[in-house]
């Protein structure tokens, strides 16, 4: 090669030298096709409210030609007024992952590294590579509980899920409140996807701790992943500087859809309860006969199980349930890589799966 050549080739190849490069979070499979049993990414398998699909087909499309609410003024409203807090407390975003990665950007810039657990949510480490935030796990103990000293150490903020994923296990509100306590000087983030399904919500700390922020999602609890509905909850003054990063960003975030069914969905407290406790009566169920099958698990607080077999590799598991359409979400990592984490579908898509994983185990 000439090096004239030479000298080119590298010049086309500088433009590489400047991209961000970052390992991408992976998304559970969206498998298509008729008759597959989909627990895999912790989506609620029942429908949303009634009157989210009555809102729905009387929709004004001539609105859709004029840029929606930057605030999402409706459905946080309808927010405050369901959890007591003042509008100006409530952050709505396109997800709980789009308020998250805000959260980040906006939050965690001291230089000193952020603390979140060593098993928990895979999209925290790629937002603060993503960042530039450097950060610190804190493992888990032999139960998969969090440890309350490990985060009073120097910090530039904290997160964790509550309950947490992929566990599912729930620590109690006082747990929650001896690490806000000790990490005053910082933002501490309680991400509570999943605290419907069986715990405590830390929000009534709001009132002593400044410093705290709950965030949430539609994604689960109200069977709106497809309409992509976050928010958080956090003192004036925190919310203030999250809105001026995403108004610095993106003002119209949230499509005006998402605004008026995600407030309606809000507002149907009797559907989103009955959903909830059909899901939790059907994990409890799943949780015996799981049992009875050879799985441990830890008591998961969520709608999903956390499930190890005492003797058949959970890969091989995964593989045989994916022949079968059968998809649940497996992960090739240090401490888990022997456990499944089975979304909580309807009875009768638990029972098909119970079902396969006898044909299976009875294989061995």
């Amino acid at each position: 090669m000439s090096a004239v050549k030479s000298a080119e080739m590298r010049k086309t190849m500088e433009w590489e030298d400047n991209v961000r490069r970052v390992v991408p979070y992976v998304a559970g499979e969206q498998p298509k096709g008729e008759n597959i049993i989909k627990l895999n990414t912790n989506e609620c398998p029942y429908p949303p409210a009634p009157g989210v699909a009555r809102l729905a087909a009387e929709l004004d499309c001539s609105a859709l030609r004029l840029y929606p609410d930057s605030g999402a003024a409706p459905l946080a409203e309808a927010l405050a007024a369901y959890y007591g807090v003042k509008k100006e407390q409530v952050f709505v975003g396109v997800g709980s992952d789009d308020v998250l990665a805000l959260a980040f950007l906006t939050f965690f810039n001291s230089g000193r590294p952020i603390l979140f657990p060593d098993v928990t949510y895979s999209f925290y480490d790629v937002w603060a590579e993503l960042y530039r935030i450097p950060y610190r796990t804190c493992g888990l103990d032999e139960n998969w509980h969090i440890r309350p000293g490990d985060y009073r150490q120097p910090n530039g903020g904290v997160i964790f899920p509550n309950p947490n994923a992929p566990t599912g296990l729930l620590e109690g509100t006082e747990t929650v409140e001896e690490i806000v306590r000790a990490n005053r000087e910082v933002i501490v983030i309680v991400d509570e996807a999943y605290i419907d399904f069986g715990g405590v919500s830390a929000i009534p700390l709001l009132k002593k701790y400044e410093n705290l922020m709950i965030v949430q999602t539609f994604s689960k609890s109200r069977a709106l992943a497809g309409l992509r509905v976050g928010f958080a909850i956090g003192n004036e003054k925190l919310i203030r500087y999250l809105n001026d990063v995403k108004f610095s960003f993106n003002s119209y975030t949230m499509n005006l859809p998402a605004q008026i069914l995600g407030a309606e969905a809000v507002q149907d407290d009797a559907y989103f309860k009955e959903v909830r406790d059909k899901i939790v009566a059907t994990r409890e169920r799943a949780k015996k006969t799981l049992s009875e099958l050879g799985f441990t698990f830890p008591d998961s607080s969520a709608n999903f199980i956390f499930a190890s077999h005492k003797t058949v590799p959970a890969r091989e598991i995964f593989e045989k349930l994916r022949e079968r359409d059968i998809y649940v979400r497996y992960w090739d990592k240090p401490r888990i890589g022997n456990s499944l984490r089975i979304s909580v579908g309807t009875d009768a898509q638990m029972d098909a799966l119970t079902a396969a994983l006898g044909e299976i185990l009875e294989g061995k």
